[in-house]
């Protein structure tokens, strides 16, 4: 008989599973063909030995981004100079980027150092309801963020008075209400399913997919729902950046100098970026997901945890670098702290 010994990496997986299978026989017994009372988030399939140092980076980028979004807010609030549409909508941005952050990596770092594995079925639906809503409502602020640029290049004499305070209020209202409008039948869809199968979701966190695969009943509505949502929301967000963006180039491009071009680009810069930031790892995650079935498990979930990690981060840093307002800003604030 093969014996593993409890510090290995055979024996943590060990144990991992027979908790695993513990809880899954208690709820089985209990709620069989009913909602099940609680999921078990495994975290990264075949790397669970890895979780406590996985973690640290996690924790990191976590920390990084609580810090850069609260201090963008602070700087805009704080800085009258800074209360125009563009810095309005980056504050959107940055509460958006804390409310994703927060809806999946406390409850991540809590499974990864201190193996609080469990999470209750309403709290399974509401943490999805977060992510992915508030996935959309980001992706409209990005859009009226390149209509701000747009504006501001292409008709800078009405800047002002096309995007006024409560032009900015309502534009953030409907990119809120999108969002949570087109998400809402997510946990709705999820809720009617009995699951008798499993209650152990593959990943760190209440996925839409990964939950709905565990339901022993027909989920084609949700796949095909979920579908036709993602290509919406991304087709139409990106559809109407790339616009504002052809546009922008063929006005940068009639300016008489090349000094003026760059000055006028160099506005656009941080939006770019942060665009890149978020669909890029959006993108990859979507396609390995949907439509590569040789890509290890663990590469799926670490794509997806990238998409909700790596923007938060960024943001704050790429604005607070490359937009000489803000930069401004932070170094008379901290130059006032020394003095």
């Amino acid at each position: 008989m093969h014996l593993t010994t409890p510090g290995t990496k055979e024996g943590k997986k060990a144990r991992l599973y027979l908790h695993v299978a513990r809880i899954t026989m208690i709820d089985f017994n209990s709620t069989a063909f009913t909602n099940p009372s609680t999921f078990f988030l495994m975290g990264i399939p075949g790397l669970e030995y890895l979780h406590i140092w996985i973690a640290i980076p996690f924790c990191s980028m976590y920390i990084v981004a609580l810090m850069g979004n609260i201090l963008i807010l602070f700087i805009i609030k704080a800085e009258t100079v800074l209360h125009e549409p563009m810095f309005y909508f980056l504050s959107m941005l940055a509460i958006t980027d804390l409310i994703l952050s927060t809806s999946t990596l406390p409850k991540m770092l809590g499974m990864f150092w201190f193996n609080y594995h469990e999470i209750g079925f309403h709290a399974c639906l509401t943490q999805m309801f977060f992510i992915h809503a508030f996935s959309g409502v980001e992706s409209g602020l990005l859009v009226a963020m390149a209509f701000d640029r747009y504006v501001a290049i292409c008709n800078p004499l009405r800047h002002t008075s096309i995007l006024t305070n409560t032009v900015v209020a309502q534009v953030g209202i409907v990119a809120l209400l999108r969002g949570l409008v087109l998400m809402t039948p997510h946990p709705f869809l999820v809720r009617r399913w009995p699951y008798c199968q499993s209650n152990v979701v593959p990943h760190t966190y209440c996925e839409h997919m990964a939950v709905v695969k565990l339901a022993c009943a027909d989920i084609s509505i949700n796949s095909l729902y979920s579908l036709a949502v993602i290509v919406l929301i991304v087709g139409t967000d990106v559809t109407c950046i790339s616009l504002s963006y052809v546009q922008i180039l063929r006005t940068v491009f009639n300016l008489p100098s090349n000094d003026s071009r760059l000055k006028t680009l160099s506005t656009c810069g941080s939006h770019v970026c942060v665009i890149l930031t978020f669909y890029i790892p959006a993108l990859f995650s979507f396609l390995t997901h949907r439509f590569s079935k040789h890509i290890p498990r663990h590469t799926h979930i670490l794509l997806a945890n990238m998409y909700l990690l790596v923007p938060p981060m960024l943001n704050p840093i790429i604005y607070g670098v490359r937009t000489r307002q803000i930069r401004e800003c932070v170094q008379q604030l901290f130059m006032t702290k020394i003095s």
